[in-house]
């Protein structure tokens, strides 16, 4: 069971668990999560990443080199903070904070990369997606997971004039 909270109390619901799930999830949205994480200099750092959310586990997936900063600076403090939201009306999004393990094992990266390419790519024919599975099972990339610690949840009914 997800842990959701309303983000704008007395400005509209937040979203039902299933609206949340089906939100992150949809193949359709082409939206990026904002990761907020701490860099090495001890600052705030916000990243737009394509992801892959699994609806069963309610983990969120990032795939990146595994030689970047995000992953320097996750591998010291890997608490986060996150947001996805459709800036079109009608407004939602979810955001929230989370833990990221960082996975370096290619078996299992190659698995959620391939749900990943599908999301956000749409086949695995793609060169970019060909790119991205070589990298992968060379051991160049590694996946993010991560693991909410809650769900805070916003949708806005925009109202219809005449």
């Amino acid at each position: 069971m997800m842990k959701i909270i309303n983000a704008f109390p007395g400005m509209g619901d937040p979203m039902t668990e299933e609206e949340t799930k089906n939100f992150m999830a949809n193949n359709n949205n082409n939206l990026l999560i904002r990761i907020g994480l701490i860099d090495e200099k001890g600052e705030p750092n916000v990243i737009p990443l394509a992801y892959y959310f699994d609806d069963t586990s309610n983990k969120i997936y990032i795939n990146t080199l595994k030689t970047t900063k995000k992953v320097r600076n996750l591998r010291k403090t890997n608490v986060i903070a996150y947001c996805i939201d459709d800036p079109k009306p009608p407004f939602k999004g979810v955001r929230g904070k989370g833990v990221v393990k960082i996975h370096e094992d290619v078996s299992h990266n190659i698995l959620i990369a391939k749900k990943f390419i599908m999301k956000n790519i749409g086949t695995l024919d793609d060169p970019n997606a060909k790119w991205l599975l070589t990298e992968i099972e060379k051991g160049n990339e590694v996946i993010l997971e991560i693991t909410p610690s809650y769900y805070s949840t916003w949708r806005t009914a925009i109202p219809v004039r005449d």
